[in-house]
């Protein structure tokens, strides 16, 4: 997107561009995903600075030396979750809020946990902003989940590791959906994993490149 957007009404234009080019268009089909996305303000979860290009179809870097994944990620991972408005979701990696508040949109609760504590206070400021009371968000390892409020229906995982970290895998309910980037830095795949009698049943979404997942 080269013009800048000055106003609501340019970001509103972008916002529908976004979810019917860049989503639909490319097969994300879940009706309450393109809502949440094509509702949800994403210039105020970037930089001010490179504001005009929170709808490109790409990753857009924010503090902490952290990125915003693509859109067409954010649709692919939300989708994947099948998510109802009754889950209890753990994300791995709150980063700017972006994601979190799109989960919070289609799920009953949401626990986020992120390893920056400067960028959770950004995401915490920004998501109460927008007015969400369904998040709590924490600071610490995420390799380790939020094992005091497991199970989940439902985990993300949105930083790449080489294979899910066990301590997630636990804290999966039964017939609970995970989904993630896995996989060597050069070789990442995103991964649906469903647990079925406790074991994973996999599906591979498409091949991908996170930020890595870094335990303390």
């Amino acid at each position: 997107m080269s013009a800048v957007l000055s106003d609501d009404a340019d970001f509103s234009a972008a916002r529908r561009q976004m979810a019917e080019v860049h989503l639909r268009g490319r097969g994300i089909r879940d009706e309450r995903v393109l809502g949440a996305m094509a509702r949800l303000p994403r210039e105020l979860f970037v930089p001010p600075e490179i504001a005009y290009r929170a709808y490109a179809d790409s990753a857009l870097q924010i503090d902490c030396e952290q990125t915003i994944s693509q859109p067409l990620i954010v649709g692919m991972m939300t989708e994947s979750l099948q998510l109802s408005s009754y889950h209890r979701v753990l994300e791995i990696g709150s980063g700017s809020g972006y994601q979190t508040a799109i989960l919070a949109d289609l799920a009953g609760e949401v626990f986020s946990v992120e390893r920056h504590a400067e960028l959770s206070r950004q995401a915490s400021r920004r998501l109460a902003g927008l007015g969400y009371r369904n998040v709590q968000l924490r600071v610490a390892d995420g390799s380790l989940g939020w094992p005091e409020q497991a199970p989940f229906d439902r985990i993300i995982v949105t930083a790449g590791a080489d294979r899910c970290p066990p301590a997630l895998w636990e804290q999966l309910a039964e017939g609970g959906i995970l989904v993630g980037p896995f996989g060597p830095l050069d070789e990442q795949a995103l991964v649906v994993m469903q647990k079925v009698s406790g074991q994973p049943q996999l599906r591979v979404l498409t091949q991908c490149r996170f930020v890595p997942l870094i335990a303390d």
